[in-house]
């Protein structure tokens, strides 16, 4: 279950990029997020309705949805998209990929969890990998625009491990992925719309049918599936391990251009990839690394963390 799980995040997260740069054009970064993000909180709602598993969580775990909104459905996004406005998408990828190191810190600090060699090891893999694999397109000057993009990249990086952590308190309460990420998805649209008014950025829409379709397919695959499928990981696994997914989806967006774009692969791109599937292989045969488990009244596994 946890290969097929982190199968379908790689697999998934490596083709949104597609329907991303599809969307590229009139509609503003702001608004095409909130387009996603609600259109996503709408069909989980829906699904979790006609599915009779629609409830509303305690007041207690909504200052936690709230964080995990922030930081996995918000304020990460417009990280990210703005610092690829200063360097290379290959670069934001690799700072991304660090997401791996900033898990297991925050794990650690948060949850005291311990951090293992192996995880750091297989982190370290995954860095070293898509470095060399994005090598072409990351020398860029340590120019003020650069070091700016760079910090924009870590921020988000660092955002979306703290929505991780906020995720994993939530499904260690019991509160199933599917709704959290429904009520977290509500929260980020929300928040983006907060922004939307307080930046007066205009309401576009959209136009063409490209756009329609690449908007379901991040809205639906990207978010509800992928975010889905992920947090269930960092619930199974931790946060540590599931994070290596982010250091693989880079390679399957190059595998995709390869096929579409005409991508060039050498020596050193082919070398890049071995040593991250090296890492990937690392990661997952140590099983030292997960979660302490108990049970809930239903009977599923549950986290022993201190947080409730």
């Amino acid at each position: 279950m946890n290969v097929f799980l982190f199968a379908c995040t790689v697999l998934i997260w490596g083709t949104t990029w597609i329907a991303i740069a599809a969307e590229i054009g009139p509609v503003p970064v702001l608004v095409s997020v909130f387009y996603r993000f609600a259109l996503a909180a709408a069909f989980l709602f829906v699904v979790l309705l006609v599915s009779r598993r629609l409830t509303i969580p305690a007041l207690r775990h909504h200052p936690y949805i709230a964080v995990q909104a922030l930081c996995l459905f918000c304020l990460n996004f417009i990280c990210f998209y703005a610092a690829t406005g200063f360097i290379p998408s290959g670069l934001v990828s690799v700072v991304f990929s660090l997401v791996t190191v900033f898990n297991a810190v925050n794990a650690r600090l948060i949850f005291g969890t311990p951090v293992t060699v192996r995880t750091m090891l297989a982190a370290a893999l995954g860095v070293v990998g898509l470095g060399l694999l994005f090598g072409r397109n990351v020398v860029v000057g340590l120019d003020a625009g650069t070091l700016k993009g760079l910090g924009l990249a870590a921020l988000g990086t660092l955002l979306f491990s703290l929505g991780n952590m906020a995720s994993r308190r939530n499904s260690t309460a019991g509160l199933l992925p599917s709704l959290t990420n429904a009520w977290g998805m509500a929260y980020g649209a929300l928040a983006l719309l907060v922004l939307i008014g307080f930046t007066h950025t205009p309401f576009v829409m959209p136009q063409s049918e490209t756009y329609v379709l690449a908007l379901l397919y991040l809205a639906i695959f990207g978010s509800v599936v992928g975010f889905t499928t992920y947090l269930m990981l960092v619930a199974r696994i931790g946060p540590s391990r599931a994070a290596y997914a982010t250091v693989l989806f880079p390679i399957v967006a190059l595998a995709i251009s390869t096929l579409f774009e005409d991508y060039r692969w050498d020596a050193t791109g082919v070398l890049g990839l071995a040593i991250a599937v090296g890492g990937n292989i690392l990661i997952f045969s140590d099983r030292t690394d997960r979660p302490n488990t108990a049970r809930t009244p239903s009977g599923a596994p549950r986290e022993r963390l201190p947080l409730s």
